[in-house]
């Protein structure tokens, strides 16, 4: 059976994941798309094998007979009215993130999904998919380093003027929220925020790095730097402090070279070039659960559970101090 999905939101990441499962992919078809510029939703449509239709909404492309489901890449506050939507028609929706931009927003999809009685929603947490982030994972689950007692993370991009106020934390830290609570298998406590000085190199209403700190409910202390602006590339890395050894998430495979008196080792100056692997295996993963009609990969209840951490973060942030962070019981039906 070839899953035919239609695609809300036709930027430069719905592009992407058209081109990767019409080109790259196998056992799905992209048959219709919208976006808010019309020129641009129908030059992704010329992308698709079948020449997608061009729908003027994205309620358009949910309600279409010949759409078996639904993936979301549209602009960060129209997601909840698109998911809610999808839900309702009773059609499986992978939705990148975030899932809502508040915690409420995720909550509403989590009670809809709930009410309509099967499990619908993915959210698009790609690094789960990541090689490395999975071999990293096999180690800690081994258990033969012992148990994790600290974690040691950075998250920097080459630059990000577009970011403001709190995006730092909302739109790039959201990814470790989400990889270390998967890998730990165990749910956050409390969060604070230092802000250390300031680069000149960013706007002077816009602080950047911020230092994260995490508690989680078996005791694990989680340190993050996250730098959006570092100017020398995008570098992802985490580094995990057992009781009987250490643990490091893999670097990305690249050339070493030695010329003119320097060893040089190329930097990735893209984070998609970066989790490129992860997003193909994202989809080709959740098009086959999707044909089986279950959901396997990051769901409503983490998207929702990822925004409260945010939240709190945000918060520890402007008060300056620790602040706690209640995660629900998770529902049954998300276990």
């Amino acid at each position: 059976m070839t899953l035919k999905i239609g695609v809300i939101g036709t930027g430069a990441i719905g592009k992407e994941h058209i081109n990767r499962i019409t080109n790259k992919l196998s056992g799905a078809t992209i048959v219709a798309v919208t976006d808010v510029d019309a020129a641009q939703a129908q030059q992704a449509a010329s992308i698709t094998n079948v020449n997608a239709r061009v729908h003027s909404t994205g309620q358009q492309v949910i309600a279409d007979a010949d759409v078996d489901a639904v993936i979301v890449t549209s602009w960060g506050p129209t997601h909840e009215e698109y998911v809610l939507a999808a839900i309702a028609a009773g059609k499986p929706v992978f939705c990148e993130k975030p899932l809502a931009t508040t915690a409420e927003g995720c909550r509403r999809i989590v009670e809809a999904e709930m009410a309509h009685g099967k499990k619908l929603v993915q959210v698009g947490f790609m690094r789960r998919y990541d090689q490395g982030y999975r071999a990293l994972k096999e180690v800690v689950d081994s258990g033969n380093l012992g148990a994790p007692l600290i974690i040691n993370c950075a998250h920097r991009n080459p630059a990000f003027p577009f970011f403001t106020d709190d995006m730092a934390i909302t739109d790039s830290f959201v990814h470790e929220i989400d990889i270390l609570r998967w890998m730990l298998q165990d749910e956050y406590i409390s969060a604070q925020v230092i802000l250390p000085r300031s680069s000149s190199l960013v706007a002077r209403d816009l602080q950047d790095p911020h230092i994260i700190l995490l508690e989680t409910r078996a005791g694990v202390r989680i340190s993050t730097e996250v730098f959006i602006n570092c100017q020398y590339g995008y570098d992802i890395s985490c580094q995990v402090v057992n009781e009987k050894g250490i643990a490091y998430l893999p670097e990305p495979a690249s050339v070493t070279t030695r010329s003119n008196a320097v060893t040089a080792t190329p930097i990735l100056q893209d984070w998609k070039l970066r989790f490129t692997q992860a997003f193909d295996t994202e989809f080709q993963e959740w098009i086959s659960a999707t044909q089986r009609g279950v959901v396997e990969g990051p769901n409503a209840w983490d998207g929702y559970v990822v925004s409260l951490t945010s939240d709190a973060c945000v918060q520890a942030k402007h008060e300056k101090r620790i602040v706690p962070i209640d995660i629900p019981a998770k529902p049954a039906f998300y276990a």
